[in-house]
């Protein structure tokens, strides 16, 4: 097995290239191209990005903006020095891969931003978000061959901990490819990397690899983030975002891991006497990418405008989780200017990297502890409004959780009794077979009597009966634990006095008496006697409840 990097090859080739136009090699006409690129890279990234400083009146969501814009000019300017210097090119593309992620990052935070202000705000609209949306391609297939709803593949019910599953596949890439670069980095200094070579015997295979499997969860998870959050985000055009994105993502990873392949595995592009094998390895992707820098500088003018973000801009609204709750959207309101002089607080607010280090921590956290409590949350318990009371009854079926109960001929008939039912107008015979079930339904007598909420209580209190009450037996209550303590006036309850004439002077009530002897001991007053039965039951002499 060869362990050595075929680097001495390469400088044999570099520098006897012929002419490709006029006096210029490749090499040099790609410098021209790329510097040419990245010029106008710069002035159109770095315009918008001053734009958005100027007026910085939503920072949560700007911040984010100029972190993205800045993946252009790094971008470019990493691409042009690779060509510049072949032989140290690994080390300037590891700049721009490692802020790749970074980019990543800040466009999912920008879309949360779009949601809700702020995360606990988020967590809240997800919690209550229905209905989530199914995975998409891929992961939808094999759901299906994998144990559908009780797979590993299933949807989550839960529109947070659907939420905390997005927000680990994108902020596993920041770890993964601040490692992947720090690893590229040492091996490539103690001639371990070999970017030349795919054997496996080299790291550069084995980073590579780790990386596509990273970047491709990222970027999936950021396709099912704006799945479900298309419409409500509309107003923001999402689409463009997302494809300006995803286009550079793309086109700096995959080309070059196409061209890699092409050239150190299949052999589909050989080394000749115009394009040396640097030419190929490095100098063609590096000249695709600032050209196409350029381009996504432009198409950033229309996907990150800034004029939203003018003080007298048009209104935006956050929206809202589930539109069946019926809650006006709250407003996305503007600030003050905070960007500073020329808008350098601006910059310095968005290239602070820590609210991405506390995403990712929290992130971890949720991995290895949240979830395994998950299904305490409440978004996990059934709502009450998955139950549809509006006018008239709907099936319950209709949403998600809910049984149907139409085959139940007493729900269906207390349903029309109660509420009516569409199709059914008064005075309509009912059905034989239900018609009795609740007609002659009988009281459940260990049920307490119920009252309907839509009825005063207030009018049944004073009523009048016309019957007498019925003279029951008064027994005195001779409880002796002396938790009220015993006075020295024992007043006794007369039933029959209930219709007697109230003594003006003596104000006293109808059907008590006059004061009575001294109470003995362990006898109790008829206010304690009520308190008593009210706390205890009534008891007999013998002390068991009646």
């Amino acid at each position: 097995m060869n362990l050595t990097c075929n680097s001495t090859l390469e400088d044999m080739i570099i520098g006897s290239e012929e002419k490709i136009a006029g006096p210029l090699t490749f090499h040099q006409l790609a410098l021209i191209i790329a510097g040419a690129s990245t010029v106008i890279a710069y002035i159109a990234s770095f315009y918008l990005m001053w734009r958005h400083a100027l007026n910085y009146t939503k920072p949560r969501e700007q911040r984010h903006i100029i972190r993205i814009l800045f993946m252009v000019p790094i971008y470019a300017t990493s691409s042009f020095l690779c060509i510049w210097y072949y032989w140290h090119a690994v080390y300037f593309q590891v700049i721009s891969d490692c802020y790749e992620a970074f980019a990543i990052a800040s466009f999912f935070a920008l879309l949360c931003h779009y949601v809700a202000p702020d995360l606990h705000e988020q967590k809240e609209y997800f919690r209550n978000m229905r209905p989530v949306t199914p995975w998409v391609l891929p992961i939808n297939w094999f759901a299906k061959c994998c144990g559908g709803e009780r797979g590993v593949w299933r949807t989550p019910k839960s529109g947070l901990t659907w939420f905390n599953i997005i927000w680990i596949g994108v902020y596993h890439y920041c770890f993964i490819r601040v490692a992947m670069t720090i690893t590229a980095v040492v091996t490539q200094y103690f001639e371990r990397y070999c970017e030349s070579s795919n054997s496996p015997v080299f790291a550069h295979i084995w980073v590579i690899a780790v990386e596509c499997i990273a970047v491709t969860i990222a970027m999936y998870c950021l396709i099912q983030f704006y799945v479900q959050l298309r419409e409500p985000l509309a107003e923001h055009k999402p689409f463009l975002k997302v494809l300006a994105i995803k286009l550079v993502i793309f086109l700096s990873f995959w080309q070059t891991i196409a061209i890699s392949l092409g050239t150190s595995t299949l052999h589909i592009v050989n080394p000749s006497s115009v394009l040396s094998y640097p030419d190929i390895k490095v100098g063609i992707p590096s000249l695709m990418l600032c050209v196409e820098m350029a381009i996504f500088a432009i198409l950033h003018l229309w996907a990150f405008p800034y004029s939203p973000y003018l003080e007298n801009a048009k209104t935006t609204f956050y929206p809202v989780p589930d539109p069946s709750m019926g809650l006006p959207p709250r407003e996305n309101e503007h600030g003050p200017k905070q960007g500073g002089f020329m808008g350098l607080k601006a910059f310095v607010d968005a290239l602070n990297p820590w609210d991405i280090i506390k995403a990712f921590g929290r992130g971890m956290r949720w991995l290895f502890v949240g979830v395994k409590h998950r299904h305490a949350d409440r978004s996990y318990q059934p709502k009450p409004d998955d139950v549809d009371t509006s006018y008239p009854m709907k099936p319950y079926a209709t949403h998600p959780g809910t049984k149907s109960t139409d085959h139940l001929p007493i729900a269906s008939e207390f349903r029309r009794s109660t509420f009516g039912a569409p199709g059914m107008m008064a005075g309509d015979p009912i059905a034989e077979e239900s018609a009795g079930l609740i007609t002659h339904a009988q009281p459940n007598p260990a049920s307490p009597p119920k009252h309907s909420p839509y009825l005063d209580q207030r009018q049944a209190q004073y009523e009048y009966d016309p019957s007498p009450p019925t003279a029951t037996a008064y027994m005195p209550y001779e409880d002796s634990r002396g938790d009220l303590g015993a006075p020295s006036t024992r007043y006794e309850y007369d039933p029959n006095g209930v219709y007697s004439t109230q003594n003006p002077q003596s104000g006293s009530t109808p059907g008590w008496g006059n004061p009575q002897a001294g109470a003995r001991a362990g006898q109790r007053s008829s206010t304690q006697v009520h308190v008593g039965h009210a706390l205890w039951g009534n008891r007999n002499p013998q002390g068991g409840a009646i």
